[in-house]
């Protein structure tokens, strides 16, 4: 039985939630950085500055799980006499239906046949725009996975082999991109060296901490500064060069060696007429849930935005921060952070990162008796949590009582990364639905001394 104290707390850290997600919404995103005036179309740069082109074609090319919102803002805007294609490739559960749009869904988080037939379909628009005509790039999060266009001496099935592993061993998004450019003929600024001479432009939505455009779905249309041994190393670090498949390494090998080129640079000629422009992120989803939760009451402090690290480790560092800090505390107190966490996995369970860091909080807290009553949510903007249906987890003072009551160890089942099966039978899975949208993760933890 939720009390009623923490019944409210569990409200307004959704509420949070959803605001943060919204902050992020694509469409108008997109909307707020295009202009035309019937017959010309124009772009809104970073800087503020309008730039309208002369171009006589826009190709638009969207793929992200945010892909659907971004290309029907675009087809809005861009005049249909300038309109020369509209593609968007996004999740299964992102798919909606759109006119005069080709849409095409593909797996995520690992890809499949259906991203890889729409990475070729999106490979042939970019080499068929021709000079002076702009091909405009909507990128969102989880673009990566939906686009693979692997080199050809390395099939699909061994690159998805590789991001499985890679997965699996805690590889941060940067270490997985930074891999995966060096598999892939559109990754790493592929799709700009496809489309050159053509004008690129991508509007981007950033689901990457600190927002390294090049780490953005690995980088399609930006010159990519990581090398090929750069990829072997962070396989050796995570022990998985004698893991992944022979033809992958070969060809990471041959890179290394010189037999192979480099993925393009800064100062190629391929981005002579490449541009881009941030239209979300992260950092901005974080602002506005410290903004809400001030105008619930609470004092709000910001502990990071740009947490990352292990899940369950940084869900202990939280618990040992908000106990220092309530001590000195007499009201009601939100802590926020945003960012990207990882999971070692070591068992056979199920869950996301989002679940192991609540359930891990949740059990953290109990050992290290976190005073008052207390909330604590962790939620993937994008309402996926792994492998699950659910976003994340939203776990309170009375969690752990709750699967005790149910029969169940916590600490064992976490062990075991089953941190959904945990938070199930506790109900306390944060479910929210696909969004459409992907910033990374956010948290929130709101206390009652």
């Amino acid at each position: 039985m939720i009390n009623t104290a923490i019944g409210s707390l569990r409200r307004h850290a959704l509420v949070c939630f959803k605001i943060g997600v919204e902050a992020a919404e694509p469409y108008l995103a997109v909307k707020r950085h295009m202009l035309t005036d019937g017959n010309r179309f124009g772009l809104i740069l970073a800087d503020g500055s309008q730039r309208y082109g002369t171009w006589p074609k826009v190709h638009v090319i969207a793929f992200g799980k945010a892909a659907c919102a971004m290309v029907k803002a675009a087809r809005e805007v861009i005049p249909v006499h300038l309109l020369a294609c509209c593609i968007a490739v996004t999740n299964d559960d992102n798919v909606i239906a759109l006119d005069g749009i080709e849409l095409l869904a593909a797996s995520h988080p690992l890809p499949d046949e259906r991203g890889f037939k729409a990475a070729q379909i999106c490979a042939e628009i970019a080499e068929a725009a021709q000079k002076d005509e702009l091909v405009l790039v909507l990128i969102s999060g989880g673009g990566s996975a939906l686009l693979p266009y692997p080199v050809k001496t390395v099939s699909l099935q061994d690159k998805i082999a590789a991001t499985d592993l890679l997965l699996a061993s805690g590889a941060s998004i940067n270490q997985m991109n930074c891999v995966r450019k060096h598999l892939s003929q559109l990754k790493g600024g592929g799709l700009a060296k496809l489309a050159y001479p053509a004008d690129v432009h991508a509007l981007i939505l950033s689901d990457v901490l600190g927002d390294d455009i090049s780490a953005i779905a690995s980088g399609p249309t930006v010159p990519d500064e990581t090398t090929y041994a750069d990829a072997l190393s962070i396989l050796e670090s995570k022990n998985l060069a004698d893991k992944i498949p022979a033809n992958v390494k070969r060809h990471l090998e041959h890179g290394r060696d010189g037999q192979i080129a480099e993925t393009p640079k800064s100062g190629d000629e391929v981005f002579a007429h490449a541009s881009h422009t941030l239209i979300g992120s992260n950092a901005l989803s974080v602002h506005a849930v410290m903004q809400a939760t001030q105008a619930n009451g609470y004092f709000m402090l910001l502990y990071s935005d740009h947490l990352r690290g292990e899940a369950r480790d940084e869900a202990e560092k939280l618990v040992l921060f908000a106990k220092k800090t309530i001590c000195s505390m007499g009201e009601p107190l939100a802590i926020i952070a945003g960012g990207e966490t990882t999971v070692t996995l070591k068992g056979n369970g199920k869950g996301g990162r989002n679940q192991e860091m609540a359930l891990a909080f949740a059990i953290s807290a109990q050992h290290h008796n976190l005073p008052g009553n207390w909330v604590f949510l962790s939620g993937g903007t994008d309402g996926r949590d792994g492998p699950t249906e659910a976003a994340g987890g939203m776990v309170d003072s009375g969690t752990i009582q709750r699967m005790i009551a149910a029969g169940i160890n916590p600490g064992e089942l976490l062990d075991n990364n089953d941190s959904y099966v945990t938070l199930k039978t506790s109900h306390d899975l944060l479910m929210t639905g696909a969004t459409g949208t992907n910033v990374a993760d956010l948290q929130i933890l709101l206390i009652l001394p």
